[in-house]
């Protein structure tokens, strides 16, 4: 018997928070994602869709901070998500995962699909049909699961957008696209912060502000300056653990299995009550349409042990029965 999840062990015992950061070109949205490398969840798979995590503190070095890899081709995202969940990388033991950027692995995704019709039709300007997106964002979703939902950890994943005044992303040729996979973007994530520069004095500040939110913890508008994951993380309410642990499993119940009785206990109730083994015959014959005791099985002879047991109770029957009356 396979053993049985016990509910009550899901419920949430860590801090987890899965952001979005959103921001124009260079004001340090990777930055951010590699600082989960610092918020204490020990080690970090990046996964670097941009291939500029070269650029970043930690990444080098004989004993790197985080493990940064690059995504050459968008078809290799979803399978180097498999091996950090699920497969050899796993024995990495990573703990918090970023995806940097969501807007150009879907870029490229999408101008390859988009490509491939091309060439398909041979019309230069044909565009996708409404299944076609449909089956796209299927594969797009299934990234944003894995990472979001199935790793079970903190995740980063930074969104690109234009500068002021611009109306097209980076590597998107049909700007009408993008709202499918923002829209998807933003069921996945806890919180969505805008990053942004802002010159206080004479220096230069990195200031994040939430543009939506799940938790009251980070109510819209709420702004960070110069912040980190750590940051973030810390805003959060402390999970209370539970008084008792609660085991993972369920014990087997352990389910009373009745033994159906005999025939010798069936000759032996009815010796008792001085019946013969002709009337037991009779009886069989009438309620079982059996021609021989032999032939009774464990439901009939229970059926007959009942009737006899109504018929002629036991003693302490006899004293129910005479008290009742």
């Amino acid at each position: 018997m396979n053993a049985k999840v016990n509910p009550l062990s899901r419920r949430p015992k860590n801090k987890r928070l899965v952001m979005a950061v959103r921001g124009a070109a260079g004001v340090g949205k990777s930055h951010f994602a590699a600082s989960l490398a610092d918020a204490g969840l020990g080690r970090l798979c990046f996964f670097d869709a941009e291939r500029k995590a070269r650029l970043l503190a930690g990444v080098s070095g004989v004993k790197p901070k985080f493990d940064a890899i690059e995504i050459h081709h968008p078809d290799e995202l979803p399978d180097f998500i498999n091996w950090a969940l699920e497969g050899e990388g796993k024995e990495q033991n990573y703990g918090c995962y970023a995806l940097d950027s969501w807007t150009l692995y879907f870029g490229r995704k999408y101008r390859q699909s988009l490509e491939s019709i091309r060439r398909q039709t041979g019309d230069p300007t044909a565009q996708p049909s409404a299944e076609q997106l449909q089956a796209d964002q299927l594969i797009y979703q299934e990234v944003l699961r894995r990472l979001c939902v199935d790793s079970g950890a903190c995740v980063v994943i930074t969104d690109q957008i234009a500068a002021k005044g611009k109306e097209d992303r980076e590597e998107n040729e049909l700007g009408q696209v993008l709202p499918m996979t923002l829209g998807g973007l933003e069921y996945y994530v806890d919180v969505m912060i805008e990053l942004s520069l802002r010159i206080e004095g004479f220096e230069q500040v990195r200031v994040a502000r939430v543009i939506k939110s799940n938790s009251p913890s980070f109510p819209i508008g709420l702004e960070i300056k110069n912040p980190s994951f750590g940051d973030f993380l810390a805003q959060m309410e402390e999970l209370e653990p539970g008084k008792t642990e609660i085991p993972e499993f369920l014990k087997p119940s352990q389910s009373i299995v009745l033994e159906e009785p005999k025939l010798a206990d069936l000759l032996k109730r009815a010796q008792e009550v001085g019946l013969e083994q002709t009337q037991l015959l009779t009886a069989a014959r009438h309620y079982h349409g059996v021609t021989m005791l032999e032939q009774l099985e464990g439901s009939q002879i229970a059926d007959l042990l009942t009737r006899l047991n109504e018929k002629y109770p036991s003693s302490p029957e006899k004293k129910k029965l005479a008290k009742a009356a």
